[in-house]
């Protein structure tokens, strides 16, 4: 554990002490697009996060690649290199893709090239298990394309949902925590050392996700772009293709005394991991929706819209800050939930409290204006917004140096520059010039 800790702080080390000179290259390199009618922020900002993301995999690479037990990994396995060629594939075409927009098909071409080049070297699903019926052998093109369509669909579904500052980064990396801890499980309980190359993938991309998220969390300094959100959908997928179709169930039987009985215990991760549903169940969810609701327009697929479920969250009056926690809760009920019940099936208490947790949820999403107030004797020691009406500071009004007319004030809590917040809007300028990005 403690070598897995150790791969994980210096991915998340790395990836953050990058973004910064990254961010600099992106402005300078012009990778920054104008605001297009879907987009939530209302500023110009940087894309090419991706480039920090994927210097942080290859340096938790690297040092585990130095360490005494997960050298083991790269020694026993070579899907840790099947991961670095898919990913550096696919890093390039978003790289290019934020710098000059490539059409979508192109992409999709390029994701199935990724996904290929790590078939050919091993990293794929050799057999399913299913309850009921037990371990199922798969031939090479069955595979093959089943490990085609997982990593095509993941990829797809994280860059769907990469709609809002922080949100793509951290339910990634609330997946990401979800799935070590399920492998970490089958590697160190049960012995299989087949789970170790999955559990080293998941700690790689906590790292990435939590070194870019301090850049990325609203007011977003940085996006990661398609070359970040790619990229970190393509580990996803890895880490579910390596413990789906790599690890056999019949392992557990020592413990469980037949291997139906190994499918029947672990069915409740190995299905949505494969399908996926549990782990990328919300923006999975998304990206089905947005199919559906695009086709029926008579649109393509791939055509963009403000339909998203981040989009709904903010026309129904959530602040941005609130939509993005509100969809880290529902990821992490989701993820979590289903961990819980891979870990004991039968236990009432998960269920219960599964379902109390999903009722929170859908309080939170009934009260999108909701504020919180501060009691009377501490109203002095918060920002206006959150103090009771009668306690409100009033607006001043500033009287521009030509003409002394009258502006308009700036009240808090209404949307500003980069609209509301959870903890309010930036302030206007107030002496009439544009204001300028400060990202």
């Amino acid at each position: 554990m403690r070598e897995y800790l150790l791969t994980l702080c210096v991915t998340a080390a790395v990836t953050y002490l990058l973004t910064g000179p990254v961010r600099k290259f992106a402005i300078v390199a012009g990778a920054m697009p104008e605001i297009r009618a879907r987009d939530v922020h209302r500023e110009p900002t940087p894309r090419l996060g991706g480039i920090a993301m994927f210097f942080g995999l290859c340096a938790g690479l690297l040092v585990a690649d130095h360490l005494t037990n997960l050298s083991e990994v790269f020694q026993n396995s070579n899907e840790p290199r099947a991961l670095l060629s898919g990913a550096a594939l696919i890093w390039l075409i978003g790289v290019l893709d934020d710098k000059f927009e490539i059409d979508a098909l192109i992409k999709l071409g390029g994701q199935m090239i990724a996904a290929g080049v790590m078939v050919m070297q091993g990293l794929t699903i050799l057999w399913l298990p299913i309850p009921g019926v037990g371990n199922v052998a798969l031939t090479q093109w069955q595979g093959t394309l089943l490990t085609v369509a997982l990593v095509v669909i993941t990829i797809n579904a994280v860059n769907f949902v990469d709609g809002l500052d922080g949100l793509a980064s951290g339910m990634v990396c609330i997946a990401a925590a979800a799935f070590f801890l399920y492998a970490y499980r089958i590697w160190y309980s049960y012995g299989i050392e087949a789970a170790a190359p999955a559990t080293l993938f998941s700690a790689i991309l906590m790292g990435m996700c939590i070194g870019f998220l301090p850049h990325n969390m609203h007011p977003a300094r940085i996006f990661m772009g398609d070359s970040g959100s790619m990229l970190i959908g393509l580990v996803l997928s890895a880490g579910a293709i390596s413990i789906t179709g790599q690890v056999d169930p019949d392992a557990l039987q020592l413990f469980l005394h037949s291997e139906k009985a190994a499918v029947h215990s672990t069915v409740p991760v190995y299905i949505p991991l494969l399908l996926p549903l549990t782990i990328i169940a919300v923006p999975a969810a998304d990206l089905v929706l947005a199919i559906v609701r695009r086709t029926w327009r008579g649109q393509s697929p791939f055509a963009a819209d403000r339909g998203h479920l981040h989009h709904r969250l903010l026309e129904i009056g959530h602040s941005h800050s609130r939509a993005v926690l509100i969809m880290y809760f529902w990821s992490a009920l989701i993820a979590f939930g289903a961990l819980g019940y891979s870990v004991n099936s039968a236990s009432m208490w998960i269920v219960l409290g599964i379902v109390f947790l999903s009722a929170i949820g859908l309080v939170l999403l009934l009260l999108p204006r909701f504020t919180p107030r501060a009691p009377r004797w501490a109203e002095h020691l918060v920002p206006p917004r959150y103090r009771r009406r009668g306690a409100a500071v009033e607006p001043v009004v500033v009287l521009a140096e030509e003409d002394r007319s009258p502006r308009p004030p700036v009240v808090a809590g209404v949307s500003g520059v980069n609209g509301a917040t959870a903890v309010g809007p930036r302030s206007r300028l107030l002496d009439g010039r544009k204001a300028e990005s400060s990202r």
